[in-house]
């Protein structure tokens, strides 16, 4: 794998920044706007964090350019299981540890080579070589369900709900705490974080950065100095319910990049080896986007989910 490209200098004349970046540059305004919302723009030795940003004349940057990929993902034969198939989607049980597309540091052993092979690259071309088929995405150590695009009629009306909110998920979590009220609505905008280009924050609602992001939680079962939670989303950001209930102070269990183990629970999950964040895509419901029909999926907890469930419930009664 190639080294990431580093470009070094100084804007030439005050101006937005993707402008100023783009004419100091051989990159185009809209490759720049890309770079800024991947976290890999420096502007003065900060992250910049907005396109629009006005920068003056001499200010110094870094941009970073991922290595190159790969044209195409080589098809692999990778077990899935299927929740559902027909000529038009495929619905997907993921495990944890699976990234879902290539990405650099993750070209092989993806879902989507996996897919390649097992519908023979029958996948929507609609997302590109790299991505074909994928409609939305789950975190890679975040297991359950996810909808593939088979055919571009699929992908399109299944895009169409996404952006409309009216795809149905509901996650099962395990979070820090018993989160009061037991229920309720986060309304918190998400953006990339200032201080990690890799991680994901809560800005102010008021703010030009980030998207609007709606989780509505609900405890299920409390659990020794944690809670068993349902979340429904309304949005899709990144990370989202990771990182909206680690802004109410219930981040949870296991999460690598928005946790910090309580220390009363750390035998539990050095007991059980758990090493990833407690989240599980537990139902995904959406309307057939070529024959009309409503259709519902659901997935069992996976085994490592169930186990930590199960010793934290013991261990408070």
């Amino acid at each position: 794998m190639s080294e990431p490209e580093i470009i070094t200098g100084a804007t030439i004349a005050p101006a937005r920044l993707d402008k100023a970046l783009a004419e100091a540059t051989a990159l185009s305004r809209a490759r720049v706007q890309g770079l800024i919302d991947e976290g890999r723009v420096d502007v003065a030795g900060k992250t910049a964090t907005s396109a629009s940003m006005k920068v003056a004349g001499g200010t110094p940057f870094r941009i970073i350019i991922a290595a190159a990929m790969p044209a195409q993902a080589a098809p692999e034969d990778i077990a899935l299981t299927i929740a559902y198939e027909d000529a038009h989607l495929i619905v997907v049980d993921k495990p944890a540890g699976m990234v879902v597309h290539p990405a650099v540091g993750n070209i092989t052993g993806t879902l989507v080579n996996a897919l390649l092979h097992h519908c023979r690259g029958n996948l929507s071309g609609i997302n590109g070589v790299a991505r074909p088929g994928i409609v939305h995405r789950i975190d890679k150590d975040t297991s359950g369900l996810l909808v593939v695009a088979k055919s571009d009629a699929a992908h399109e009306g299944l895009a169409v709900q996404f952006a409309a909110h009216t795809v149905h998920r509901r996650y099962i979590a395990v979070c820090a705490g018993h989160p009061a009220p037991s229920e309720g609505t986060i309304n918190a905008r998400i953006g990339r974080s200032d201080a990690d280009r890799k991680k994901m924050t809560v800005l102010p609602n008021n703010s030009s950065r980030g998207k609007t992001a709606i989780t509505h939680y609900k405890m299920i079962e409390r659990l020794d100095g944690a809670a068993m939670i349902e979340c429904r989303l309304e949005t899709g950001r990144t990370h989202q319910v990771r990182v909206h209930c680690a802004s109410i102070g219930h981040a949870l269990l296991g999460d690598p990049a928005y946790s910090k183990t309580p220390k009363a629970l750390r035998p539990v999950l050095d007991q059980l080896a758990f090493a990833r964040q407690a989240l599980h895509a537990a139902e995904l419901g959406f309307v057939h986007p070529v024959t009309g029909e409503g259709i519902e999926f659901r997935s069992e907890l996976p085994a490592d989910m169930q186990e930590l469930i199960d010793q934290l419930r013991l261990s408070y009664r």
